[in-house]
């Protein structure tokens, strides 16, 4: 699980978000609310489709608002299991009140296994 997440509030333009993720060579970004509870997710993808002129359009207008999410103590099989199942690439961790702990990726599961020796 990667615990340092960049995040972008659901209040922000669109252009900061895609900004953000450029700068720091991410594909998606976590949307929380002001009270850093996770609310969405908005992926470079929903930029791009969204057409040519984003510049005025809030990230609350573009971002996925329903989301699988995962506990700490969820399983890691579990959220591989999403992740092939759905194919989606990120899945966030929260707490009880929805505040983000950090995000699995499909390149954080790759590490790991490498990491483990868990790929032979």
């Amino acid at each position: 699980m990667i615990k340092n997440v960049h995040t972008v509030l659901e209040d922000r333009k669109v252009a900061y978000a895609r900004l953000m993720m450029l700068r720091n060579n991410i594909g998606a970004l976590p949307v929380v609310n002001r009270k850093n509870a996770l609310v969405g997710i908005i992926t470079q993808r929903d930029i791009d489709l969204a057409g040519v002129d984003t510049s005025d359009l809030l990230v609350s207008d573009l971002m996925t608002r329903t989301l699988i999410k995962a506990k700490e103590t969820t399983p890691l099989r579990w959220v591989v299991e999403q992740m092939i199942k759905t194919g989606i690439q990120r899945i966030p961790v929260v707490d009880e009140k929805s505040k983000l702990l950090g995000l699995v990726t499909q390149t954080s599961v790759i590490k790991a296994a490498l990491m483990y020796s868990l790929l032979k």
